[in-house]
């Protein structure tokens, strides 16, 4: 079964808006670059998904109860731009419901006139990356030479394979549907048991300066500190930034792309 039900949890206006998806995938970069957006911002859930597609597994919360895992849309105004976030536990587990789960957000997406479309992810390596660099790909060759003024590669031919999930069909569904899409990769450590903190932190100044989100570092830059104290075992607790905090459960998490 791959039907979707959408729940709308709250009613906002809002039009031609940028949407930005960050669901889990390489090293979890994109899920970490979405979370830290919504909660800096303070940006409101709007929908929920829920599918029979999705795994079948629940999480334990930090109240140490379970939750089924979720996928959610979040929206904010910024700078008079309206902004969507897709994020979430988990992605669809399979290629029919990862296709029509994609329809479905693209549907809302082109009923909203969506101006345009950022997906975002890790390009797995070899090794640990000092320096992590983003790369751009996307439907639309005007569009994606738009990122080279925030000192983003586009030259990713040959770097990275199949972009798989969600935020590879998003670019390739929205281009039939005439919806300008990019995204934005940055390197990460392939391994499975590996945070892309690193990458997560480059992409979201990447997308400070496009769209001047004003999102600080230094809650970031904190986590990385104490992620190579602590040799990638994860982050202590803290009430404050419980996104940020949530790093240990990112590496425990299921993912594909």
């Amino acid at each position: 079964m791959t039907d979707w039900k959408i729940t709308q949890t709250k009613k906002v206006n809002f039009s031609r808006p940028i949407l930005i998806e960050g669901l889990p995938g390489i090293g979890n970069v994109g899920k970490i670059v979405a979370d830290i957006m919504v909660e800096e911002l303070d940006a409101k859930k709007i929908m929920d998904f829920f599918s029979y597609s999705l795994p079948n597994s629940v999480f334990v919360n930090e109240d140490n109860l379970v939750e089924l895992p979720k996928i959610e849309m979040y929206h904010k105004k910024v700078k008079g731009k309206d902004f969507l976030f897709l994020t979430g536990d988990v992605q669809p587990m399979d290629e029919v419901s990862s296709y029509k789960f994609t329809e479905k957000i693209l549907d809302i997406s082109q009923k909203n006139k969506c101006r345009e479309i950022i997906t975002l992810g890790g390009i797995g390596i070899e090794e640990i990356p000092e320096n992590p660099k983003v790369y751009c790909t996307g439907n639309d060759g005007k569009f994606v030479e738009e990122f080279k003024n925030y000192k983003v590669k586009t030259d990713i031919y040959g770097v990275v394979g199949p972009i798989i999930g969600v935020s590879g069909l998003l670019l390739g569904l929205s281009k039939r549907r005439n919806m300008k899409a990019a995204s934005l990769l940055a390197e990460t450590y392939g391994h499975p048991m590996y945070i892309g903190i690193k990458g997560a932190k480059e992409i979201i100044k990447v997308l400070n300066k496009r769209y001047e989100f004003g999102i600080s570092l230094r809650s970031i830059n904190s986590e990385i500190r104490k992620l190579n104290e602590e040799s990638g075992e994860g982050s202590k607790s803290s009430k404050k930034h419980t996104t940020l905090n949530q790093l240990k459960h990112y590496k425990d998490m299921s993912y594909i792309g």
